[in-house]
């Protein structure tokens, strides 16, 4: 247990934010530089939301991580059939692959249940896509705890998991950005890029819901969630916060679900409003293109 927290404390995210500085300083330049009338580059009130955010997520994802791996442990001991060993690249290959597949289908719920978007929209909030909207990450991070629980079962040590999700986490950093056009062909096929990512952080209609990838786009392909970027996206929410206060874009969406709630009338509507998807009401079901607390939120 001592040694599963101990390598909790070396998170690869730690090591990585001078170089997350660096690559927003060089952004930075070169938004300048370019002069690209293209890219909306960065806003000092929304960057400065979004760096108060991460650094909100990494103070709050210690008590997160710190409880899972206790959770992964004992799972890990007691009914895990094998131990995979750490120190093999076949068992590191298996893993980051596994937490890609896993990554992919987590965000996939999120964006479809409202009770998980509810803390997943923050990310997506800001109407700016830069390397810092990166750092915007959600604080409550209650389902990451739980979408993670097949791999201590499969024999992976507990200390691994979250080692390979912040190498996962490291490389999203890289695909928010408007100054990377498209790669080679057999780049985009595989991977996913920063053409991709900006399609999944679009708010126009045909871009909602595609997109989930972490690193390999070929999941969307596979699961039939892929588009290809054409127009430039519209960035953040359908209907925006309109603030830059940080707890309002951290948890706003949860006021939104609970005045929902206390209006219904039937158990299957609160239901509904709380696990249906985004934009669920009583009468229509799920709204096309319509993200949670459109109707009755305005920001």
């Amino acid at each position: 247990m001592l040694e599963a927290l101990r390598h909790q404390f070396g998170d690869p995210i730690g090591y990585a934010l001078p170089v997350f500085a660096l690559f927003i300083g060089i952004e930075l330049i070169a938004l300048r530089v370019l002069d690209d009338e293209q890219a909306k580059g960065y806003h000092g009130r929304d960057t400065r939301a979004s760096l108060a955010s991460g650094v909100g997520s990494l103070v709050v994802g210690l008590v997160f991580r710190a409880a899972a791996l206790v959770l992964y442990t004992v799972l890990w001991d007691h009914l895990a059939p094998w131990h995979l060993p750490a120190d093999t690249w076949w068992s590191w290959a298996l893993l980051l692959l596994g937490v890609d597949f896993l990554f992919y289908w987590y965000h996939r719920f999120a964006h479809r249940v409202r009770l998980a978007w509810a803390a997943h929209q923050a990310h997506h909030s800001s109407e700016y896509f830069n390397l810092g909207t990166a750092l915007r990450q959600k604080w409550n991070q209650w389902f990451e705890v739980l979408v993670w629980l097949p791999l201590p079962l499969l024999g992976f040590s507990p200390w691994t998991i979250y080692a390979a999700f912040s190498v996962n986490l490291i490389y999203q950093f890289f695909v928010h950005t408007e100054k990377v056009g498209k790669l080679p062909r057999w780049v985009e096929f595989v991977f996913n890029t920063p053409s991709h990512h900006r399609v999944h952080h679009g708010s126009d209609p045909e871009y909602l819901d595609r997109n989930y990838a972490g690193v390999l786009i070929v999941w969307d392909r596979i699961f039939g969630t892929f588009r290809a970027e054409g127009r430039r996206p519209t960035y953040g929410l359908t209907t925006p916060v309109g603030t830059y206060d940080v707890l309002r874009l951290q948890f706003h969406e949860y006021g939104a679900i609970w005045r929902d709630v206390r209006s219904a009338t039937a158990w299957r509507d609160r239901v509904g409003f709380v696990f249906g998807p985004p934009g669920w009401r009583p009468d229509q079901g799920a709204a096309s293109g319509r993200q949670p607390g459109e109707v009755v939120h305005r920001g």
